[in-house]
């Protein structure tokens, strides 16, 4: 049976002291079957779905709060979103990526007001909003 292959997106917040060359050495490091590529904002890691999981854990413990993964669409290399082929230009959902960069320091301020001693992210529960309530929000609001 063959594995499921996975390419992930890692993108290192900028305010972090992790450097997109640490990730691909770690990566490198560890005992797995993976591609790793190093990127202006991170790596892509590519492989079978759970080597490529356990890769990911074992970067995002560098800086918990300050890494961020996602899938990726496309393989590592593929011609279609490779500027040699498509005569230069940025790349298919290079904006997007550009613009989530951007917001991930405004994310691990978040992420680091929740976090406990440990690293662990502390979920409080607010109270529910009551009807009454609701309808003064709606009320004042015109």
């Amino acid at each position: 049976m063959e594995k499921e292959i996975e390419t992930r997106v890692v993108m290192i917040s900028p305010d972090s002291t992790v450097t997109p060359e640490r990730v691909r050495i770690l990566a490198s490091e560890l005992d797995l079957d993976i591609t790793i590529k190093e990127t202006c904002f991170g790596a892509l890691i590519e492989g079978a779905k759970d080597e490529v999981r356990e890769a990911i854990d074992a970067i995002r413990k560098l800086d918990e709060n300050g890494i961020f993964t996602k899938v990726r669409g496309f393989p590592i290399g593929d011609p279609r979103v490779c500027r040699a082929t498509r005569s230069g230009g940025p790349r298919p959902g290079f904006h997007q990526l550009e613009a989530e960069y951007r917001l991930l320091p405004i994310i691990r301020k978040a992420l680091d007001a929740q976090s406990d001693d440990k690293g662990s992210i502390q979920w409080r529960r607010e109270a529910k909003l009551s009807a009454k309530r609701l309808s003064e929000i709606i009320a004042s609001s015109n």
